[in-house]
C-alpha cells in the first residue's frame, strides 16, 4: 500500500494487473477491453471517476500497447487520486462537441473486437457499437479471472475490513435492546460502522421477530420486543474499497426451546460448510455442505437462498457458493457462507462470515461467536 495514499494500492500493484488484463484479453481473442467507471476501473488504476452521460473510459488494448484513457476534460481532476499518472498512461481528453466514441475508435484499429465491463450504460455501450459496427461482448470473463483470486494486499484489505465489522458486532449491546426501533438500532450501527474504521455503512439489516423471516429487509419502526430474534446483517467498505459483510442472530432475552435447536443447527451448517472450503472442489460442494445438514434436520425448505457470494470492491461478486456452479475453487478466492433459515411471519437467523481460500483450507475474516447470541 502506498504510505502517502490509503485510498489505493502501489502503481506497481496496477501495472501488473493491466498487463495481467492484456494477455487475458489476447488469450480470448479480443482487440481491447473497454472499461468504464465502476469497481472494474477502481481494481485496474485506482480510480473512483463516476459514470456520467459524459463517456470516461480505460482502453487496455490486447497487444500490450499503453493503455488509453478517454475522458472530459472536466471530469480531469476525476484521475488525481488514480495511478493514472504514475503508471504513464495515455490521457485523451475531449469537450463538449467532440465525439468520444470516435476517440475510442481511433485509438484501436477499425472493426476492432473489444469486450466492456458489466458497468457500462447503455447510452455509452450502443454508441461504440455503433462506431465499431459490431456489438462488443461482455468483458466478464477475463474479468472474473483477475478479480476472483485476491492477492496478499487484497486479502490483507479483507482481513482489516472484518475485524472492522467484528468490532462493531462485539457493541451490539450497546445498540440492540428491547423498547427501540429497528430504525433506531440502525441508525446506531451505521454510525458505529464509520467509527470503527469504514468509510461509510453499505448495508444494515435489522430483522426482528417476523422481519428476520425476510432476508433483505432493511429495518422499519417495528419496535423490538421481548423473545425477538433479531438477524443482524451489516457491512461497508474499508480502504481502499475493500468490503466487510458479516452476519449474527441474537435473541432478547431467553430463546424458546425450538428456537436454541435450530439455530445451533443453522450453526452446525455454517461450519460444515466453512470446514468443506479448500483448493480444488467445487463452489456447488460447499453450498451442499451446508444444505446437507439442514435438509437432514428437516430444515432444508427453510433455506431459500444460494450460500454465498464473492466480495471484494463489490460487496457481491463472482465466485457464488450455489447448486449448480461447478467452479473449482483456488487459493486467493474470497466469497461469504451464510446459510440461513426463515420462517416467514415468526422469525428468521443467518450466520455469516467472509473467508478467504488458503493452501489447505479457508481462512475466516470474521472472529466473533456464531451461535445465538442473547442480549
Amino acid at each position: 500500500m502506498s504510505s502517502h495514499d490509503e485510498s489505493r494500492f502501489t502503481a506497481d500493484v496496477y501495472g501488473a494487473r493491466l498487463e495481467r488484463a492484456a494477455e487475458l484479453t489476447r488469450a480470448a481473442h479480443l482487440d481491447a477491453l473497454l472499461i468504464t467507471p465502476g469497481p472494474d476501473l477502481q481494481y485496474l488504476i485506482g480510480s473512483r471517476a463516476q459514470s456520467f452521460e459524459r463517456l470516461t473510459c480505460l482502453v487496455v488494448p490486447a497487444s500490450g500497447a499503453t493503455p488509453s484513457v478517454v475522458i472530459p476534460k472536466m471530469e480531469l481532476a476525476s484521475l488525481g487520486a488514480s495511478a493514472v499518472a504514475e503508471l504513464g498512461l495515455q490521457v485523451v481528453d475531449w469537450v463538449d462537441g467532440v465525439d468520444p466514441y470516435t476517440l475510442v475508435k481511433s485509438i484501436l484499429n477499425a472493426g476492432a473486437r473489444t469486450a466492456v465491463d458489466d458497468a457500462m450504460p447503455a447510452l455509452h455501450l450502443l454508441p461504440i457499437a455503433e462506431r465499431f459496427g459490431t456489438l462488443p461482448v461482455s468483458a466478464t470473463p477475463v474479468l472474473r479471472e483477475l478479480r476472483m483470486s485476491k492477492d496478499p494486499s487484497e486479502i490483507d484489505a479483507l482481513r482489516r475490513a472484518g475485524a472492522a465489522i467484528d468490532r462493531v458486532h462485539a457493541r451490539m449491546g450497546e445498540f440492540l435492546r428491547v423498547g427501540r426501533t429497528e430504525a433506531e438500532v440502525s441508525a446506531d450501527i451505521t454510525a458505529a460502522i464509520i467509527a470503527e474504521g469504514h468509510t461509510s455503512a453499505a448495508f444494515v439489516i435489522v430483522g426482528s421477530g417476523p422481519h428476520g423471516a425476510d432476508p433483505h429487509h432493511h429495518d422499519s419502526d417495528r419496535v423490538i420486543e421481548d423473545g425477538d430474534v433479531v438477524v443482524i446483517d451489516i457491512g461497508g467498505p474499508v480502504e481502499p474499497g475493500y468490503f466487510s459483510d458479516s452476519t449474527r442472530t441474537y435473541v432478547m432475552g431467553e430463546p424458546s426451546e425450538e428456537v436454541a435447536e435450530r439455530v445451533a443447527v443453522l450453526e452446525r451448517a455454517q461450519a460444515a460448510s466453512v470446514a468443506a472450503v479448500r483448493p480444488g472442489v467445487t463452489a456447488q460442494s460447499v453450498d451442499a455442505a451446508a444444505r446437507e445438514v439442514l435438509v437432514a434436520a428437516g430444515l432444508g425448505d427453510y433455506f431459500v437462498h444460494r450460500t454465498g457470494h464473492g466480495i471484494g470492491l463489490s460487496v457481491h461478486e463472482e465466485p457464488y457458493i450455489v447448486a449448480g456452479n461447478d467452479l473449482v475453487l483456488g487459493e486467493g478466492m474470497a466469497f461469504s457462507i451464510e446459510p440461513g433459515i426463515y420462517f416467514v411471519g415468526e422469525w428468521g437467523a443467518r450466520i455469516e462470515d467472509i473467508v478467504v481460500v488458503t493452501a489447505d483450507g479457508c481462512e475466516s475474516m470474521n472472529k466473533r461467536p456464531h451461535g445465538l447470541t442473547q442480549l
